[in-house]
């Protein structure tokens, strides 16, 4: 026996409405600020924050993938763009031949360092200083409650258990942690 739908009622429609254009105004306008002043799309600019928070800011291509929730398809025709502008190589798998890893470059964790201040001033203008602390709040906590359900294995970046200190669960932070060992720069990120 089919399950019968359950449609929307007025408010939930307007409500999904309203969301469903503000977070694609917002990335829209997230993305036309990184193309602007750091001549690169936001899509390019996750990449490099998630190889750059990655272990000797490598990953397995088909980890990449999974991570942006990309196909593989189109992850590589993006890896091979950030190839072409030097900040991305690839390498193959010294644990199976038929991977291949995609690693952040000097060149790439630089222009990631560069673009990170204008990307965090136009997140914090387009949504936070929008909002109250209140506000801020229950956003992280709809957001992990959403993203808990559409991601219960928690493998997205951004979704991660609620961090009491931090007043609310989930939320990608594009700042690498600071590796001595690698001698990398502080990017200074906070989304």
């Amino acid at each position: 026996m089919a399950e019968e739908t359950r449609w929307l009622d007025d408010a939930e429609r307007d409500v999904w409405r309203t969301f469903i254009t503000m977070t694609s105004a917002l990335t829209d306008s997230l993305d036309r600020q990184l193309q602007r002043d750091a001549k690169m799309p936001y899509t390019y600019y996750e990449i490099l924050v998630v190889l750059s928070e990655a272990p000797r800011r490598e990953l397995r291509m088909s980890e990449l993938a999974g991570l942006r929730g990309s196909s593989r398809s189109r992850l590589s025709h993006a890896v091979s763009r950030l190839e072409e502008a030097g900040w991305v190589e690839r390498r193959e798998c010294p644990t199976d031949k038929r991977g291949q890893l995609a690693v952040l470059t000097d060149a790439g964790f630089a222009a990631l360092a560069a673009a990170a201040p204008g990307h965090v001033t136009a997140v914090r203008e387009s949504l936070f200083d929008r909002l109250t602390a209140e506000q801020v709040r229950v956003l992280g906590e709809i957001s992990a409650a959403v993203l808990g359900g559409l991601d219960p294995d928690m493998l997205l970046p951004g979704n991660h258990p609620p961090d009491p200190a931090r007043g609310c669960g989930g939320g990608h932070v594009a700042e690498p942690p600071h590796t001595p060992e690698v001698g990398r720069p502080e990017v200074g990120a906070d989304t």
